[in-house]
C-alpha cells in the first residue's frame, strides 16, 4: 500500500450548490475547517462519517453525458502519503504518468493512472494531511 484515500474531488460549476446538494441526499458538514484544505470560491468539502468529497469549480463545466464517451465521467482521488517522492517513485514504477510536479514547494502532485484519469498524491504531515490536490 502506498497511500490512504483522503478524498474524492467531483468537477462542477458552482462549488457550494453541490456541496449543499450532496449534503441533502448523505449528511455531512460543508467546510468544516480542516488543515488539508483553503476553502475559497472554486473549492468546497462535505465531511461525512466515511468520506469527504471535495467539490472544484472548473470554469466553463461541461457535465458528463451519460454514456457519451465524449463528454465522460469527471472526478479525482486525492491519495495522503508520508513521503511524496517515495509514493511518486512508487505509482509510476506502477504504470502511472506525471501530470504535474508543481515547483517543489506545494505539497501535492498531479499523476494519470494507466487509463489515463487523474489522480493526486497529497503529502500527510504529523498533524495530518497538509495539502489537496486543488487544481
Amino acid at each position: 500500500m502506498i497511500a490512504k484515500l483522503q478524498c474524492v474531488v467531483l468537477d462542477c460549476p458552482d462549488v457550494v450548490e453541490l456541496s449543499r446538494f450532496y449534503r441533502s441526499l448523505i449528511g455531512g458538514v460543508v467546510n468544516q475547517p480542516d488543515p488539508r484544505w483553503s476553502l475559497d470560491d472554486d473549492w468546497a468539502t462535505l465531511h461525512t462519517d466515511g468520506i469527504v468529497l471535495a467539490f472544484q469549480r472548473v470554469e466553463d463545466h461541461q457535465p458528463p453525458q451519460w454514456p457519451d464517451p465524449a463528454r465522460p465521467q469527471q472526478f479525482h482521488l486525492d491519495l495522503g502519503v508520508e513521503d511524496l517522492q517515495r509514493a511518486q517513485d512508487e505509482v509510476l514504477r506502477r504504470g502511472a504518468t506525471v501530470l504535474d510536479e508543481g515547483d517543489g514547494q506545494r505539497s501535492w502532485r498531479i499523476f494519470a493512472d494507466p487509463a489515463g484519469h487523474p489522480f493526486c498524491l497529497v503529502r500527510d504531515s504529523p498533524e495530518g494531511p497538509s495539502g489537496c490536490g486543488q487544481w
